[in-house]
């Protein structure tokens, strides 16, 4: 397979070679281009908790209904994703989990687009607003024996876990995840700063969705915002789709995070529907508005999720100049792959041939012309 288009990073005109689902070469190339395209690495979504109208918090009929997932996000330039379970009963999230694991079994395009589970909960503050839409029922302290039963039923696949450091076992909890190779971020918190230092000291490496999953309105100091803001060592997500956080906060969270400020979509079932009035079995009675956003159908003010998807965040950072083309794209790739993978190689020669090929429409919107997952194309516009 030979692609051409323009590097993401430099917008030198480069041709790549691939073979066997690797990039043998990438090398600067003086034929001219017949389309104005931009070509890169494939972006990675940590927070899928479903899309298209499909959820992986429900059990399916038939689980390879779930497949339908991971074909929508080629569209959308999303070469890797997280199926994301919410906060249940432990029970359920063990059919969940084992769902997953016979999808990635019987499916070939969604196995090689699953590389890792994310557990957001059930070890996360039960105190409304950082709780957010988390059943409280099924809020619990972190339980270790649990995650292992958990792991082996993923066979390994469990990557990240959410959880928020007030529980008095935290520590020691996120240091037997840092031991078994789970990335601990901390979110959904009412945690004290002390109880924020100590989940850091103890391996925690990221807020989830940072700004979200809070109180309306919390003490203007101390608070875990500020304290999760001041340790260089915490990586943020964010979901930049213009409703869960506005311009300028992404903006104050860049110059404090830099490099360690990642894009997710934490798209729930109804991202890529369309606009409408929709009854969700987690949030009950929600509006999805022309504009994308997502609110309970009761009180427009109020966020019933994200109906949103990486490639679109990665166009709103663009378009609102709160970054360049190539440090968005970063945000939904490169710095969520080494956050995960650390020393793991990509867009380069010997790495794995996850691409996209796009375009920029003049209002700085990012259009997926061609998705390719290990040397495979999986998506032609």
């Amino acid at each position: 397979m030979i692609l051409q288009g323009k590097h993401y990073r430099s917008g030198l005109p480069i041709q790549i070679s691939c073979s066997e689902g690797i990039i043998d070469s990438i090398s600067e190339t003086q034929t001219s281009l017949e389309k104005d395209l931009i070509i890169g690495p494939g972006f990675t979504d940590i927070q899928i908790n479903g899309y298209g109208g499909i959820d992986y918090n429900e059990i399916q009929s038939d689980p390879i209904k779930l497949a339908e997932i991971s074909r929508l996000l080629y569209q959308e330039g999303v070469t890797t994703h997280f199926p994301t379970l919410i906060t249940n009963d432990p029970a359920q999230i063990s059919r969940l989990i084992l769902q997953i694991v016979y999808l990635r079994k019987s499916d070939e395009l969604s196995r090689m687009s699953i590389e890792g589970l994310h557990i957001e909960g059930p070890f996360i503050s039960p105190i409304d607003g950082p709780r957010g839409a988390h059943p409280k029922e099924f809020v619990s302290a972190p339980d270790w024996s649990l995650v292992q039963k958990w792991q082996l039923e993923s066979k390994g696949l469990i990557k990240m876990i959410t959880l928020s450091p007030e529980w008095e076992n935290a520590n020691s909890f996120i240091e037997k995840c840092v031991e078994h190779g789970i990335l601990v971020s901390i979110g959904h918190t009412n945690a004290t700063h002390q109880q924020i230092l100590d989940a850091v000291s103890a391996g925690a490496r990221l807020s989830t969705h940072l700004g979200n999953g809070m109180h309306p309105i919390i003490a203007r100091h101390p608070n875990y915002l500020w304290s999760q803001l001041a340790q260089d060592e915490l990586g943020a997500s964010i979901i930049a789709d213009g409703f869960h956080l506005p311009a300028e906060v992404i903006e104050v969270f860049q110059k404090v995070k830099k490099d360690k400020l990642i894009l997710v979509s934490d798209s729930v079932s109804l991202a890529g529907m369309a606009a409408g009035d929709y009854d969700l079995h987690i949030g009950g009675e929600v509006s999805l508005t022309p504009e994308g956003k997502l609110h309970l159908k009761s009180n427009p003010s109020i966020l019933a999720g994200s109906a949103s998807n990486i490639r679109r965040g990665v166009s709103f950072m663009i378009k609102n100049k709160l970054s360049s083309l190539s440090e968005a794209w970063e945000m939904a790739s490169v710095r969520p792959q080494k956050l995960l993978n650390p020393g793991h190689i990509l867009f380069e020669e010997g790495a794995i041939a996850d691409l996209i090929l796009c375009q920029m429409d003049e209002n700085g919107e990012l259009k997926v012309v061609k998705t390719i997952k290990h040397g495979q194309e999986v998506f032609s516009a």
